[in-house]
C-alpha cells in the first residue's frame, strides 16, 4: 500500500531525501531486507562501521529503517537489529513542489522473507 506525503510532512520527506542522498544508505537498505546487525551490514557492505552506524541513524530518523528489537553478537555482546521499513520510495517533480510516495513492508511480507532465509 503507498502512501503520500503531503506538505505539513516537509521536514520527514526532507529527512527522508537527505537520507537517500548519502553514500551507502540505499546499500543499507537493500541490504536491510532482513533483519541485521550494524556489524554485518558494515561486512555485507564492506564499509567502516562507524559510517554504518551514522547512516543507520539518519535512515531510522527519516523512517525507512527500524530497529526490530536486539540478539547477542559473535562476541556475546547484546546488539541492535535493523530492517527496513520500506520497499519503495518515489518522488514526483512536475508539480510545483516535488510529492513523495512510499510502498511501506508489511509483516506479512517480513514473515514470508524471514522463513526463507532462515
Amino acid at each position: 500500500m503507498s502512501r503520500g506525503w503531503t506538505a505539513q510532512d516537509q521536514s520527514d520527506s526532507t529527512a527522508v531525501l537527505t537520507a537517500l542522498g548519502n553514500k551507502y544508505s540505499a546499500e543499507i537498505l537493500c541490504a536491510a531486507g532482513t533483519p541485521k546487525s550494524a556489524q554485518t551490514l558494515s561486512k555485507d557492505i564492506e564499509i567502516p562501521i562507524a559510517t554504518c552506524y551514522r547512516r543507520i541513524e539518519e535512515l531510522v530518523d527519516a523512517g525507512l529503517l527500524t530497529c526490530e528489537g536486539r540478539q547477542l553478537s559473535e562476541e556475546g555482546r547484546r546488539t541492535n537489529i535493523y530492517r527496513r521499513t520500506v520497499d519503495e520510495v518515489g518522488v514526483n517533480f512536475s508539480a510545483d513542489e516535488p510529492t513523495f510516495s512510499q510502498k511501506r513492508r508489511t509483516e506479512a511480507k517480513n514473515r514470508i522473507q524471514d522463513q526463507l532465509e532462515g
